[in-house]
């Protein structure tokens, strides 16, 4: 074979990428197309972080000013912790942000090997040609050991002329005060219904989803201020469904129909005990439903029936001990029996 025909094999070779991780990642072709709706509409700026406005501007503060401190964000999942601190990489470091970062996750050994050896080595060593801190990442820090927190703390302390550290949790309990004390805190709450709609309706658009407004409305309360979880929901609906009204949502994620939750309700307060069990357990067998989900919109259902005061506190506090047994394994069967016997005794409560 010669030179001319080598070079022929060569180009229909395709290329490879080196690298590995994110990196890699963000070169290859198609990637809009295939991606989780949850990363193509990622926020890459501070601006485009949704409803958390005054810890955008903080922080924007700080990077202006160049005092960035250690940072600890914290709140439920799906508020944009991460999303946050990969726009203030991209805003200090720039499109090579990748190179001047260390991100560990929970799925990551973090044990204390890792914050001795990894971690240490980041720490101690400058990126060449470049000025500045470099940043370290410790997302879901909540599920690090309290010998790896303690030794991190010592690591913050040394290295701070060269690296600034983001520890990111869902529980900031879990995270040792001493660490707490050497970060500034912020608080990710749940998003307002209005900015997840605002997201919901600009993804809709963009892939051209069929979402009636009460399907919008069901997303919306089953989201509960999680962006992650209101975009993976509609995305699988959109793969399985052409129109996504209220129903194909409750289908899609599993949980019981509004309409469902009302018929059982309302039989456990009015109907004679056997036949109450029998309703409920072929709509259970029919629909496919667990106890929990039943337990948790029952609970959403009582709220809106107006029973006295002391009928309401015995049923509340009766449907938290079912959870619990739920939680730790107790027999669902045994468990429904109780929770209709629970509505019966509320029903002579409120008699009384």
């Amino acid at each position: 074979m010669d030179s001319d025909d080598q070079m022929e094999v060569d180009s229909a070779i395709p290329f490879e990428y080196k690298g590995k991780g994110k990196a890699a990642e963000s070169l290859l072709p198609f990637e809009d197309e295939t991606l989780p709706w949850v990363e193509k509409y990622r926020p890459v700026t501070l601006d485009d972080v949704v409803s958390h406005k005054d810890i955008t501007t903080t922080i924007e503060n700080f990077i202006a000013k160049n005092r960035l401190p250690h940072l600890l964000f914290y709140g439920p999942p799906g508020t944009g912790k991460t999303s946050t601190i990969l726009a203030v990489a991209r805003r200090i470091y720039g499109p090579q942000y990748r190179k001047q970062i260390l991100e560990l996750n929970a799925s990551d050994d973090r044990g204390i090997d890792v914050v001795r050896e990894q971690i240490k080595q980041f720490a101690e060593t400058r990126t060449l040609f470049s000025k500045g801190f470099k940043l370290i990442i410790l997302d879901e820090a909540d599920m690090m050991t309290q010998q790896a927190q303690a030794a991190l703390r010592r690591v913050i302390e040394q290295y701070t002329k060269n690296v600034r550290f983001c520890i990111i949790c869902n529980y900031v309990n879990k995270i040792a005060p001493a660490i707490q004390s050497r970060c500034t805190r912020f608080r990710f709450s749940p998003l307002p219904m209005t900015e997840v709609e605002k997201r919901v309706d600009n993804v809709v658009d963009a892939e051209s989803v069929k979402l009636t407004p009460d399907g919008k409305k069901a997303l919306l309360k089953l989201s509960k201020g999680d962006m992650r979880r209101a975009l993976n929901v509609l995305q699988a609906c959109h793969a399985a469904y052409d129109t996504i009204g209220e129903t194909e949502i409750y289908n899609c994620t599993g949980s019981p129909h509004p309409s469902d939750i009302e018929t059982i309700v309302n039989s456990m307060l009015s109907d004679e005990f056997t036949t109450s069990y029998q309703m409920v357990n072929a709509l259970k067998t029919e629909r496919g439903l667990a106890l929990q989900d039943l337990l948790a919109g029952a609970f959403e259902y009582v709220e809106t029936i107006d029973f006295k005061p002391h009928a309401r506190v015995y049923l509340l506090d009766f449907l938290a001990t079912l959870e619990h047994r739920i939680s730790t394994g107790a027999s669902e069967k045994i468990q429904l029996s109780a929770m209709i016997g629970a509505f019966k005794n509320t029903v002579e409560l409120t008699t009384k």
